[in-house]
């Protein structure tokens, strides 16, 4: 009796595990972002500023770092704004807030603590690493990493570019009109904008309770 051909066994392709995506439209909550700041403030002048100019004004890690005093007019209180990725250069005011968290949020007064301490190295950055010259983008993610932890923010939430997501988010969540956020974050397309809309189970609750209590 022959023997049976033998039979070549092509196994299956293993899939690879896929790697779990971080959410980059991540945000803060309002409560979050007090609890950074105060933690920003006792630290340090810099890292306050640094944290408040991008949470005002809608800003990349990379454009908090590239900013220079050239780009400040405290006279004026304005700041000249170059946004990177094809975003839309703005002129924005440096905004001046009279509410109980006054030194955490006027940056006029958050600013002028930073200018008061800074150390002038000749570079024209306005946010300076301990060697001089301007802080590096990898330096301002470790601190406001770092910042965000001790604050008790979620380690997926503790990144820079959450400020961005976070002041666009929560402008829209209070009823700032999408044409205005688009200004506000240089964006050149209203679908940019738009994404923000989206809101978490807790927002929506919150809202529905806040609606019941008006209605019944």
């Amino acid at each position: 009796m022959s023997a049976s051909p033998a039979v070549n066994i092509v196994p299956f392709p293993q899939k690879r595990p896929r790697r779990a995506k971080r959410n980059s439209m991540t945000f803060l909550t309002p409560d979050e972002v007090l609890a950074v700041l105060k933690v920003a403030k006792q630290r340090s002048a810099r890292d306050h500023a640094m944290i408040l100019l991008g949470y005002r004004h809608g800003l990349r890690a990379s454009e908090i770092c590239g900013l220079k005093l050239a780009q400040i007019d405290l006279r004026n209180r304005q700041i000249d704004i170059p946004r990177l990725k094809g975003s839309l250069r703005t002129c924005q005011p440096l905004s001046e807030h009279k509410g109980d968290n006054r030194s955490l949020f006027d940056e006029i007064v958050v600013l002028k603590r930073w200018l008061g301490e800074r150390v002038e190295d000749g570079s024209g950055y306005i946010f300076l690493s301990q060697k001089g010259g301007a802080l590096s983008r990898k330096q301002f993610f470790c601190q406001f990493r770092a910042i965000a932890l001790a604050a008790g923010v979620a380690p997926e939430k503790a990144h820079p570019h959450s400020l961005k997501h976070s002041r666009a988010t929560n402008l829209i969540a209070k009823g700032v009109g999408l044409m205005e956020v688009k200004t506000l974050l240089g964006h050149k397309s209203i679908s940019s904008t738009v994404q923000y809309i989206g809101v978490s189970d807790q927002q929506a609750s919150e809202a529905a309770r806040r609606a019941d209590a008006e209605m019944f």
